[in-house]
């Protein structure tokens, strides 16, 4: 095989927040099929993944856990590889953002930035989400003010950060973007990044913080902490041994600029935005291409553990083998729209692609190999018709996955592959081996139809080897040939001749029964509520206060005169209420879910009634009444025979 030269291709990073679902898993599975195939053309490949360590998130996580950070991250980036490797992987680079070596040259990267003035200190003043640690303005927050990208409540935060000078290199990049239409694909993200977010103006971007510690020091500033962007970027050249302070390393040289970064549609922003003004900024090529890919959905909703609709790596290989996985994963997630995934669909793609179309080909074409010659291939050459569509569709199917695979269209090459094994199934309807094996006259006909059985399925098992690389070798094993590589399947017939397929073929993937896996999956969906269960009732525990804490609160009695809805919120509910001796109080609550306005006029509750006003949605609210949660039902907490204005003490 000719070497084709350095490639380089990344994941983002997995944050450490918690174990990752298969929506997570599901991008370094994309990324590893391929890396696969560009090793089996002939690539010298670098595949890089990893862990993204810092934050606030992940300081106040393993606060709640009782442990230091690092204790916290060395067990969560231990799952997430875990996570990882089940799934059969081949990546070269596995860095964590807490390596000794990447926190030092990141140090350096910030230093370089800040002396060429490209670094900046100023204060930041805005709504910070804290579980997507980023600051928004309040026009870029949700309708009723939540986060824009995970819906989270945010709160007003200023402090004192340093900036990057990003609307400096925005028309370079704006340029850059035009002059390499290749840069970021699928085409549509390419419309959204330069519409949306340059064209309209870059801000200067916040890249240290002040309001919590777990992250790496500015060396110059050290009460300043390193912001994401700077830190979990950089993986991608300091997992190669960059660093700005020291001669290039022969990885550095060999590899860079990456040929692909693969990222969710949901930071591609951060990939091709920030990313390459950081390396625009440091004189470095930019990467070369970055791939945003779409979601792998649970039915029709994203997952979540909020939701329920988890699923996991490892209890999906127990259930169902490595590359049943991995063909899901890769075959249900088309090239630019999210992609569906349930049990019962797993369940009918195993049966009718893997057991059916691939399992049954293999395994009764070796049986009918030993049945009529005792497993020894020959190959007469007397053909027919017939022979050469298969021939031709063989042929076809390796040009195809080749078109594909340069696209990044990984589901439609193993499409392509699949629609080479259903040939293979009609020509084994079309030529009746077991009708040839009962005329003494066919015998060499017999023997040149099971030869191109054995040469279509070789073929087959090498093209299959990126995205199901273990049932690959199960195959070319069975058929106990030495032909393997990617050359080997560049012509027809290379398949040879006098050696024996084994006598005994493995049945590759079984029939599932749809009860019997559903009865499994009741299990583990069990286990996982249990766990969030006693996760929710963790983190719901309100950490210990002073008696003098609780005096702070001033709650009242205080009676509904009147309730009408929210104008501007379907889910509020405008409450005016006495606290006695003429205290009317305007009160906005979430309550319209539980009751009418109705329900709630004349009702005795418990108010904070020194709560500092806050305005919602437009009105202004003067305190907070009391209310609990059981399950999705809210209900108000209320009071008996005391009046309007009873302090509860």
């Amino acid at each position: 095989m000719e070497n084709k030269g350095p490639y380089y291709i990344t994941t983002a990073i997995a944050y450490t927040s918690g174990k990752p679902h298969i929506g997570n898993v599901y991008e370094i599975v994309l990324a590893d099929s391929i890396a696969r195939y560009k090793r089996q053309i002939g690539y010298d490949v670098r595949f890089q993944t990893g862990t993204d360590e810092h934050g606030q998130k992940v300081e106040e996580k393993a606060k709640q856990a009782g442990v230091s950070p690092k204790e916290f991250v060395d067990k969560v980036s231990a799952e997430i590889r875990q996570q990882f490797d089940v799934m059969n992987l081949s990546y070269d680079k596995f860095i964590r953002t807490t390596d000794e070596d990447h926190e030092r040259s990141v140090q350096h990267i910030f230093k370089k930035l800040y002396d060429q003035g490209d670094i900046y200190k100023g204060k930041y003043k805005g709504m910070y989400c804290q579980e997507c640690e980023a600051f928004y303005t309040k026009s870029q927050l949700t309708a009723d003010g939540k986060c824009p990208v995970c819906g989270s409540d945010v709160k007003p935060m200023e402090e004192e950060a340093y900036f990057f000078r990003m609307s400096k290199y925005a028309p370079r990049l704006i340029q850059y973007i035009e002059d390499h239409p290749e840069f970021i694909q699928p085409e549509s993200r390419k419309n959204e990044m330069i519409n949306n977010f340059l064209k309209p103006g870059l801000q200067d971007l916040c890249v240290s913080r002040t309001s919590f510690t777990w992250g790496i020091p500015v060396s110059f500033d050290p009460k300043h902490v390193i912001y994401v962007w700077i830190d979990a970027l950089s993986n991608y050249i300091t997992g190669l041994g960059y660093d700005p302070d020291e001669p290039y390393t022969e990885l550095y040289k060999k590899y860079w600029p990456a040929d692909l970064h693969l990222v969710g549609k949901d930071i591609i922003r951060f990939h091709t935005i920030y990313w390459p003004i950081m390396l625009m900024a440091l004189g470095e090529p930019l990467s070369k291409q970055v791939f945003g890919h779409p979601w792998l959905l649970t039915g029709s909703d994203k997952m979540s553990k909020s939701k329920g609709n988890v699923i996991y790596a490892d209890d999906l290989v127990n259930l169902f083998g490595v590359d049943a996985v991995r063909y899901i994963m890769l075959h249900e997630m088309p090239f630019a729209q999210d992609g569906h995934v349930s049990y019962e669909l797993m369940i009918d793609r195993i049966n009718s692609n893997l057991a059916n179309n691939l399992g049954n080909l293999v395994n009764r074409t070796i049986s009918m190999q030993n049945k009529y010659f005792n497993g020894k291939v020959t190959n007469p050459g007397v053909s027919e018709p017939v022979d050469e569509e298969l021939k031709q569709k063989a042929m076809e199917t390796v040009k195809t996955v080749d078109a594909k695979m340069s696209e990044l269209r990984v589901a439609d090459s193993i499409d392509a592959i699949f629609e080479l094994l259903d040939r293979s199934n009609k020509y084994i309807d079309e030529t009746t081996p077991w009708s040839l094996a009962k005329d003494s006259e066919k015998v060499s006909r017999l023997a040149t139809v099971l030869y191109n059985l054995l040469e279509a399925i070789r073929i087959s098992a090498v093209l299959l080897r990126p995205y199901l690389p273990e049932t690959s070798e199960k195959i070319l094993d069975q058929l106990n040939t030495q032909k393997r590589d990617y050359d080997s399947i560049q012509e027809w017939g290379r398949m040879e001749t006098l050696i024996s397929v084994t006598p005994t073929p493995e049945i590759l993937f079984r029939r599932l029964d749809e009860k019997e896996v559903m009865a499994k999956v009741a299990v583990i969906e069990e286990k996982q509520q249990e766990a969030m269960r006693k996760l929710k009732a963790e983190t719901e525990k309100k950490p210990e206060i002073a008696m003098e804490d609780f005096g702070k609160l001033d709650l009242r009695v205080g009676k509904v005169l009147s309730c009408e809805k929210h104008p501007k919120a379907d889910t509020l509910l405008i409450e005016k209420v006495d606290l006695g001796n003429g205290d009317i109080r305007q009160i906005v609550s979430g309550l319209a879910g539980s009751y009418t306005p109705g329900q709630m006029i004349g009702k005795s509750i418990v108010v904070i009634a020194n709560l500092k006003p806050a305005v919602i949605r437009g009105v202004e609210s003067q305190g907070m009444l009391l209310a609990g949660k059981n399950k999705d039902e809210i209900a108000v907490v209320e009071v008996n025979g005391l009046e309007p204005g009873t302090r509860i003490q």
